[in-house]
């Protein structure tokens, strides 16, 4: 997974934002945009996204919203929460409802947003290999209860 380029969605009602995000990060990730929660979710459902940014304040559907609601489909992309107001409950709502993996203030900025992006990804694909370790894991554990059984039967 080291090689292939990281799969951000960022999700923010303001245009300008989108095309600003998308400038200064297309070359180094593959960037997906959406202007709302729900065109968000139909990115989502149609392609691996690691990560996902997303401003609070929007209309419909906050951020906060946008992130739990999307919990159960998709539990694995890393979170961040973008917002230009010092609002401390949304952040709190986004690491208590969203599952948000970091918080940053608008406007962005380029170094502090892109290393972020780095620690995300980091604990994202850490995430993954422990997933994957478990499932293995989990298999094993059935193959063994599985032999267990058909010698205690002989």
């Amino acid at each position: 997974m080291s090689n292939k380029k990281i799969n951000i969605l960022y999700v923010d009602d303001e245009v300008n934002n989108l095309v600003s995000f998308k400038a200064t990060f297309r070359i180094k990730y593959n960037v997906f945009t959406a202007e709302s929660g729900e065109e968000a979710i139909k990115i989502l459902n149609d392609n691996d996204i690691n990560l996902i940014i997303t401003d609070q304040r929007m209309p419909n559907m906050t951020g906060v919203e946008f992130l739990e609601s999307i919990l159960d489909t998709h539990p694995d992309p890393i979170r961040v929460l973008l917002t230009g107001y010092a609002d401390m409950n949304a952040v709190i709502d986004a690491v208590n409802k969203g599952k948000i993996f970091h918080y940053l203030s608008k406007p962005w900025n380029e170094e502090e947003l892109d290393m972020t992006i780095q620690r995300s990804f980091d604990v994202y694909q850490k995430r993954i290999t422990e997933k994957e370790l478990n499932d293995k894991l989990s298999i094993s554990n059935e193959q063994l209860e599985f032999l267990l059984r058909q010698k205690l039967l002989s």
